[in-house]
């Protein structure tokens, strides 16, 4: 089986689980809805190795991305699964005044 690595662990992917499932079980909180690949929530930077899709996701993943839901680990691969950098809020409109 695969080995995973992230910033903080290494594992080894068990026999037909995903790799949402691994990073799961080994404690990483990814973020997710549809574990099929509709919905991107779980995506992830993928920092050195490969992965591949049986069927392609519907979601859109950009270049040194993948959807840990839905890809095949058939090698070693080492990813980045601490989050999206927050976006400023657009619809911060000022509306409430915060006072002390």
């Amino acid at each position: 089986m695969a080995l995973i690595s992230t910033h903080d662990k290494t594992f080894e992917l068990q026999e037909g689980e995903t790799l949402l499932e691994g990073l799961e079980r080994t404690g990483h909180e990814v973020e997710y809805q549809c574990r099929s690949g509709y919905c991107g929530s779980c995506r992830v930077k993928i920092l050195d190795g490969r992965v591949s899709y049986d069927d392609f996701p519907l979601a859109f993943v950009a270049p040194g991305e993948i959807l840990p839901c839905c890809c095949r680990v058939n090698e070693d691969i080492k990813v980045d699964c601490r989050g999206r950098v927050s976006e400023p809020d657009l619809f911060d409109v000022g509306l409430f005044d915060e006072r002390d």
